[in-house]
């Protein structure tokens, strides 16, 4: 179970896990996480939710507000963030494990897991 799944179980009318929310939504799972960490981190952020979700997930509004209500609207989406910046602290985590800023970690986590491994 992924750090996303743990929190959608958190937030009232979302489905339970980011692949159930992909296929709710008609999306790849990757591309659907890759979205709710960029939504989520974005929604606390300066400027539009969906223009900074946009940038960094090379998604289009249509496709990442289709997310959005599969989440279950702007009401989940505030709860996702709120969440992710709750008192874990899993926004901040998550932004120093996101090395190349494209709004998921897991990619780098599992190149960092790759370089341990000595397979980069």
């Amino acid at each position: 179970m992924s750090m996303l799944d743990g929190i959608l179980k958190q937030v009232a009318g979302s489905p339970d896990t980011v692949a159930s929310l992909a296929e709710k939504v008609g999306v790849d799972p990757g591309m659907a996480e890759k979205a709710l960490a960029a939504l989520g981190a974005s929604h606390p952020a300066e400027g539009d939710t969906m223009e900074l979700a946009a940038q960094k997930t090379g998604l289009d509004a249509g496709a990442l507000g289709s997310i959005v209500e599969g989440l279950g609207g702007e009401g989940a989406l505030g709860d996702l963030a709120g969440r992710m910046q709750g008192d874990s602290n899993l926004g901040g985590i998550m932004s120093m494990l996101d090395r190349d800023g494209d709004g998921n970690p897991l990619d780098d986590i599992a190149d960092m897991a790759s370089g341990l491994f000595g397979k980069k």
